[in-house]
């Protein structure tokens, strides 16, 4: 006898039953919000253009750093301080207030000089200058 076993939707056990709704079903969902930002990275014209979705953020939430090749984009939200102030409870609340970091790895080192930054409705747009490279030079040997 094979160890192969085909499963047939109307046998079902019990057990594989629950095991089945447990790893499908979104029983986590509800509870953990996942933190994203999804990012677009194009190279055009002797520069990089970044897109971040950032929604719902301040501009002063967010902080890009070039180090070299290296583009990071760190957001810090700040939490809501209004708390509910006419006697209101809080029965549920799944707005995020916490911190995300990405950092990519370009092909070409960034002229930090150059970069400009702006954020409008939600999305950051950078736009990253190539660094110039230097020419190879012939070096005289004494």
């Amino acid at each position: 006898m094979n160890g192969l076993r085909v499963s047939d939707p109307l046998f079902v056990t019990p057990l594989e039953s629950v095991v089945r709704r447990f790893l499908s079903s979104s029983l986590f969902d509800s509870e953990l919000v996942t933190l994203r930002m999804p990012v677009d990275i194009l190279e055009r014209d002797g520069m990089y253009a970044v897109k971040a979705d950032l929604p719902g953020l301040k501009k002063d939430d967010i902080n890009v750093r070039i180090e070299g090749n290296q583009v990071q984009i760190e957001v810090r939200e700040s939490p809501d301080t209004a708390a509910p102030t006419n006697g209101d409870k809080v029965l549920r609340q799944e707005r995020n207030h916490a911190a995300i970091s990405r950092t990519f790895s370009m092909a070409d080192d960034i002229d930090d000089t150059q970069v400009k930054a702006s954020y409008v409705d939600g999305v950051l747009q950078l736009e990253l200058p190539k660094k110039a490279s230097s020419a190879a030079r012939k070096i005289a040997i004494q």
